[in-house]
């Protein structure tokens, strides 16, 4: 698995001290299809294919070269370019604000959303595992896995993290590619397709979050209806200010002694990774509460959690 690029003492002892994290005996009851029973195979189709050059771009994020310098005057700093939103979608509601406009052909059905998202993240954790690409949980799909190791009842969307360097090495080397996911469908039974596109947002780079109107910095996309898993970058932003703490573009702050070493486990039915102190974590993210309290907005969490 390609690792991120950190001291060589972080990786030995990530190598060391790796655990597994089971799910427990009930948790398996409520996975509707065991991993081995889902054949999966992936596809991957070449940048250069037609299919990928006839892709709509999500905007266009260029300097204009023919505009002359912005005049700054002395002890003046300039002001900071104007930000152009990569990612959009087709509302800003819990609803439409959770599709890719490019793919957005309406609203998922209640009795299908949940089905879609499941293969979202099964897509996404098996396929960059074949890519080998550490990734991991996060945000409230991490508080899904803690409970159950499954989607909360009530999430629209799924967010996963990786390091800074891992979003440099997917720009360069998988950024707009498109994988196609086999899997069995759960009511038919029947082997079905479903294709993914990988898109790297190119404000992936800075490490500031300018005006805020790309925190996002990369996204895996259901093509067939527009929805998608956020994925955002980890980075030791202010190293002398705060060394060993890792961010987002969303200041969601990080120690490296609470992410690593990563620990192996499963999610929806698949092999997956998690933080390695993810009940601080969360508590941090959510509170005490959201590890003890067993309902939501009228909806189960459905487990017994990991205490």
């Amino acid at each position: 698995m390609r690792l991120s690029p950190l001291p060589t003492l972080l990786l030995a002892s990530s190598l060391l001290a790796s655990s597994v994290f089971a799910l427990p005996q009930d948790g398996a009851k409520v996975v509707e299809k065991k991993a081995e029973e889902i054949q999966e195979a992936v596809v991957v189709i070449p940048r250069d294919s037609p299919q990928v050059e006839a892709l709509p771009e999500a905007s266009k994020i260029a300097e204009k070269k023919d505009e002359p310098k912005q005049q700054v005057k002395k002890d003046e700093k300039p002001k900071p370019p104007k930000e152009e939103k990569y990612f959009n979608e087709p509302g800003t509601n819990d609803e439409t604000g959770h599709y890719d406009a490019r793919y957005f052909k309406g609203l998922v059905e209640y009795e299908q959303h949940r089905p879609a998202l499941r293969l979202l993240i099964r897509s996404y954790l098996t396929i960059f595992r074949k890519l080998e690409v550490e990734t991991w949980l996060a945000h409230g799909t991490l508080l899904g896995w803690w409970w159950n190791g499954r989607i909360m009842p009530w999430d629209y969307d799924l967010d996963v993290q990786v390091s800074h360097q891992t979003l440099f090495y997917l720009a360069e080397h998988h950024n707009r590619t498109m994988h196609e996911y086999k899997y069995v469908d759960e009511k038919t039974g029947e082997e079905a397709t479903k294709t993914y596109l990988l898109d790297i947002n190119p404000s992936h780079k800075y490490l500031s979050r300018l005006q805020g109107m790309n925190i996002i910095d990369a996204r895996w996309i259901d093509t067939s209806n527009g929805m998608f898993v956020d994925i955002t970058g980890l980075a030791e932003r202010e190293p002398e200010k705060e060394p060993g703490i890792w961010s987002c573009k969303n200041h969601h702050k990080y120690r490296t002694r609470d992410l690593y070493p990563m620990r192996e486990t499963e999610y929806e039915g698949v092999p997956a990774m998690v933080p390695y102190n993810f009940d601080r974590i969360l508590t941090e993210e959510y509170g005490v509460q959201s590890l003890v309290t067993t309902e939501w907005l009228g909806s189960e969490r459905m487990g017994q959690g990991r205490a």
